[in-house]
């Protein structure tokens, strides 16, 4: 039996893994710029479990929407959508600006 949960819970769950996701990203940036590729990389690895979870928790929700379950979404889920995007954009760039770093140290 599925547990069903209320757009609240599912908001914070959304909240929950993005801001996991992006804080793992900024670690890994950190790590880059100290050298510490291979360290940054798992960090990345981490995001994207991360997201993958957030993602999943919102595709829930899409279904349920799309079989006519869905609710008026609230000011919490758009804040949770945003968390999320943001995550996202955050990881995507600290992939690009790792490589640019692991460039950078093989070049010295």
């Amino acid at each position: 039996m599925k547990e069903t949960k209320n757009l609240q819970q599912i908001s914070f769950e959304i909240i929950l893994h993005a801001g996991n996701a992006r804080s793992s990203a900024m670690e890994a940036l950190a790590m880059a710029r100290k050298g510490q590729i291979e360290e940054a990389r798992e960090k990345i690895k981490e995001a994207d479990r991360e997201l993958n979870q957030a993602h999943h928790v919102q595709t829930d929700l899409l279904q349920q929407e799309a079989s006519g379950e869905g609710e008026i979404p609230s000011i919490l889920l758009i804040h949770a959508q945003d968390h999320l995007m943001n995550a996202m954009t955050v990881k995507e760039l600290g992939t690009e600006i790792l490589e640019l770093h692991q460039k950078q140290k093989g070049e010295k």
